[in-house]
């Protein structure tokens, strides 16, 4: 089981919800788990005239309906709360044979490192809001936060994984972090196949970035190494990698041997490539350098 809830980054409704729910089923396909059934969470303000309470959470929770619906499982009831902020997301439930269990440690030394989203939706989120970026620019992040990382949880059932993990709240350096520090290991990435959003890297040059994410920074360069990089490059890149996403997308440590097939499935199922972005090396646990 697991539970998800959080204040809108967009203004739309509808995908808010579809949003909110793709991010709650998430954690279930990161274990490799199939959705069965879920629990709305619900606040808006009672305040709000009825009318407006009604159209906003009727398209909020079609949109969490409409995503659940894709994972094939149902809603199942909920609860709504009285609350001056916005707020949605999901208790979700879902079941998985105990020998194929996918963790978020056990990464082996030469695994192929794989990110199956572009990274930046918190950044391009913040530069939304100061009206930086525009509808129609933002609609490729709009996209990627309410797909569903169905399709390549049923990708990995083809190789065997050694670990993996969905990308959120705390940054790709967080999460990578996590996953090297309880395989004992450490990673080498490569910079240039990390894929990001159009714009990200302009707006974290002007600091346009969620307040998060300093904090995320802060605690990651005690972990990710700068090498032989300038300070404003290196700065440059954490604040990507620290960026706290929002329904992000699924890390991947497996071996060299079971790449190309995995690349090959999540092709199929998603119709676009995989892309690896370093390998698990020796070294202190969970530090992460450049290539």
């Amino acid at each position: 089981m697991t539970v998800d809830y959080f204040t809108p980054m967009v203004d739309d409704a509808y995908k808010f919800g579809r949003i909110a729910a793709a991010n709650a089923l998430s954690d279930i396909y990161a274990m490799g788990g199939k959705p069965i059934l879920a629990l709305n969470l619900l606040s808006l303000d009672s305040g709000l005239d009825k009318s407006t309470n009604r159209q906003l959470s009727a398209a909020i929770l079609r949109g969490g309906s409409d995503a659940v619906s894709e994972a094939g499982a149902i809603i199942a009831g909920g609860h709504t709360i009285d609350d001056a902020e916005p707020k949605y997301g999901m208790a979700v439930l879902g079941t998985v044979h105990p020998d194929c269990v996918m963790r978020n440690d056990g990464a082996r030394v030469g695994d192929r490192i794989y990110l199956t989203k572009a990274l930046g939706t918190g950044i391009m989120a913040a530069a939304y809001r100061v009206d930086r970026e525009s509808d129609e620019s933002m609609q490729e992040v709009v996209e990627s936060m309410m797909e569903l990382n169905a399709a390549a949880a049923k990708a990995l059932k083809e190789v065997m994984v050694h670990a993996v993990t969905d990308v959120t709240g705390f940054g790709l350096a967080g999460h990578l972090h996590e996953m090297l520090k309880g395989s004992g290991l450490a990673a080498k990435l490569d910079w240039e196949a990390v894929p990001l959003f159009s714009g990200v890297l302009d707006h974290v040059r002007e600091y346009c970035r969620p307040a998060r994410s300093f904090e995320i920074q802060e605690q990651a360069e005690i972990y990710v190494m700068q090498g032989n990089l300038s300070a404003e490059e290196y700065d440059d890149r954490m604040g990507v990698l620290c960026d706290p996403q929002t329904s992000g997308g699924l890390l991947i440590a497996l071996s060299a041997e079971d790449a190309i097939a995995f690349e090959r499935a999540f092709l199929e199922q998603e119709g676009r490539l995989a892309i690896c972005i370093g390998e698990i090396t020796q070294g202190p646990a969970g530090t992460i350098e450049f290539i």
